[in-house]
């Protein structure tokens, strides 16, 4: 630790450069950032995959990023009974008992009884502690032994199970949150009667790579000609199954459409005639590749508190396509003018149909200049730096 620096402690569910989340990612970008200003340590478990929680890692301090990276074991890996056990708790939401709630969370994970030994003994060594990501045990069992120099960076969106009474004393705890969007504030705001006095609405930065090649990205996947590309992970929850067929049906109205490629790890089967191309899981600089190389992105989550790879695409000028009824998703779209919303698939594919080539640079050009003006990791930083004194003092 450095002479007169602040000690931050981030707690997170997992980290590391294999770890594909937009929690995850944010929490490690902040950190490395952030560790510029002050003596950063990042707290997670030795988890790589969200839905085993499976130790990969060894526990102890690693190096990721510039950023010490201490892991500690998880107890028990997610057992094949969560899903429905979500599905009855969901459907009693307002009769839950307390302990069934609770029972739901320590089955969501990941549950670290090392990592909470080492918070209730250790936890003065740090001047603040953010936690990221409201909805796993990290945040839950671990915010209240340390809630008098907790910060909460909630990343919430308009889900089942934010409307779990557990939280309610979990959001009202810490002595400060941050927000990413005005959307998730107001969100936040009409869900909890009591928060914190204390608020920031934080965001990101955004640094495209100078050396990204769109050329390089279609060597590799041989692709000819227009493509648009989603990026993240591809499962049910983040809307693929629903834009896989749409994109299916336009394709089939529209033979010549441009080609669709679906990037990041693969939780769902992607079904046979969609017509996609499947890349994978790309590391960084095949995904800034890919982003060059698009024409536009997709983003079909209806459930976001920000989307990094969208604020990414803009940062290169590249417009998208947005869902909607996600509130945080709509608002970016509007505070930028660089996407088009959609709610269904005639929308969509009215979407689709206007977006020619004038119209994409039109969108992706006032997109760029929104990025380049807003998410900048100097106005991010100096807004952490400022709320973790406060916090401090």
């Amino acid at each position: 630790m450095s002479e007169g620096r602040r000690r931050v402690a981030f707690v997170v569910q997992r980290c590391g450069e294999e770890v594909v989340g937009g929690a995850e990612s944010l929490a490690l970008q902040t950190a490395e950032h952030l560790s510029a200003q002050a003596d950063v340590e990042i707290l997670t478990t030795c988890a790589v995959d969200y839905q085993t929680w499976h130790n990969v890692y060894p526990p102890g301090i690693a190096r990721v990023r510039g950023v010490d990276v201490r892991r500690f074991h998880v107890d028990q890996p997610r057992t094949l009974g969560f899903d429905g056990l979500s599905r009855a708790l969901r459907s009693r939401l307002r009769s839950a008992s307390a302990d069934s709630q609770i029972a739901w969370m320590r089955a969501q994970g990941p549950l670290s009884r090392s990592l909470m030994d080492f918070l209730a003994t250790s936890a003065e060594r740090y001047d603040a502690i953010l936690f990221f990501s409201y909805l796993y045990a990290t945040t839950f069992f671990n915010l209240p032994l340390v809630a008098e120099r907790a910060i909460l960076v909630p990343l919430a969106h308009d889900e089942w199970m934010l409307r779990l009474s557990l939280w309610d004393d979990i959001f009202a705890a810490p002595r400060a949150i941050v927000y990413l969007t005005p959307e998730e504030r107001e969100l936040v705001r009409g869900r909890f009667a009591r928060l914190p006095a204390r608020e920031h609405i934080g965001g990101l930065g955004i640094d495209p790579p100078a050396d990204r090649d769109g050329g390089r990205f279609r060597d590799r996947f041989d692709l000819h000609g227009p493509f648009v590309l989603y990026l993240g992970r591809i499962e049910p929850a983040k809307g693929c199954d629903v834009l896989l067929d749409g994109y299916r049906r336009y394709r089939k109205r529209r033979p010549g459409a441009p080609k669709f490629v679906l990037a990041g790890p693969q939780h769902m089967p992607i079904p046979r005639g969609s017509g996609a191309l499947f890349a994978g899981r790309l590391d960084e600089r095949a995904k800034w590749d890919a982003l060059e190389a698009c024409e536009l992105l997709i983003m079909p989550s209806p459930f976001e508190s920000l989307s990094i790879a969208l604020l990414e695409a803009w940062s290169v000028g590249r417009p998208a396509l947005v869902n909607a009824v996600s509130a945080a998703l709509a608002g970016q779209a509007r505070r930028s003018q660089g996407a088009i919303c959609y709610k269904n698939y005639a929308e969509f594919a009215a979407a689709l149909d206007m977006l020619d080539e004038p119209m994409r640079r039109s969108l992706g050009a006032r997109a760029q200049t929104y990025v380049a003006q807003n998410y900048r990791w100097d106005r991010v930083v100096t807004g952490y730096a400022m709320l973790v004194e406060e916090v401090a003092r």
